[in-house]
């Protein structure tokens, strides 16, 4: 019985490992400075939570670890410049990147762990489009900049998602590192597990005991 519980505490503690990690991984992304502007692990690690977390901690672990980081993030502006972030249109803006990453996280549960390298590579790519459509569009919709290039019509949402603001940088630039972002940090994830999924199998095959030579028929007597 004690050695039944023994096993149990480490299959528990195995399923554990991997979100501990994964969620200590984002959350050290997310320091200041530590990746370049709109250069985010945040696309392909929610993705991946999906794919491979079970149960509804794919869904509740990695929104609390977002919540908390952006609270973070907020107290350290507001220390460091001075100024409340979380304004009433940056929480707009902020509840839109929730609802993306919830459709990521959606995304992910489509996909098995067992999926290709290429299938779950092309699901984080796809998850960072979805994000930066999202996103954008809400931008465009809540618009406070009153531009008159960003009318509501299809022409001022393309406007939007290429061009941008004036004073910022093009949104195509945005675009390009939320696809390198989302394919790099999905690529890496998904590698490392593929890695350790074979080697797992190789430590279990090497476990199996080899089969035993069979019997040889005794030769009938004359």
């Amino acid at each position: 019985m004690i050695l039944a519980g023994a096993r149990k505490l480490r299959g528990v503690k195995g399923k554990l490992a991997l979100p501990i990690a994964l969620m200590v991984v984002f959350a050290l992304t997310r320091v200041p400075g530590m990746l370049p502007l709109d250069f985010s692990a945040a696309y392909a690690l929610v993705f991946c939570a999906g794919v491979y977390f079970a149960g509804r901690m794919a869904w509740w672990l990695p929104l609390i670890v977002m919540l908390a980081t952006d609270v973070g993030l907020n107290f350290f502006y507001w220390i460091d410049g001075g100024h409340e972030v979380w304004t009433p249109q940056n929480l707009a803006s902020l509840s839109f990147n929730y609802l993306a990453y919830l459709t990521l996280i959606w995304l992910g549960r489509r996909f098995k762990p067992q999926s290709s390298f290429v299938a779950l590579l092309g699901g984080g790519v796809l998850g960072a489009l979805l994000f930066y459509l999202v996103t954008n569009t809400a931008s465009w919709f809540f618009n406070p900049f009153q531009n008159p290039e960003y009318t509501k019509t299809m022409v001022g949402w393309l406007t939007a998602l290429t061009k941008g603001t004036a004073g910022w940088p093009e949104a195509w630039q945005f675009f390009r590192n939320t696809l390198l972002s989302g394919g790099l940090f999905t690529g890496l994830f998904v590698g490392a597990m593929k890695l350790s999924e074979a080697s797992e199998e190789s430590k279990e095959e090497a476990k199996e005991p080899e089969e035993a030579p069979e019997p040889q028929p005794e030769e009938t007597k004359a």
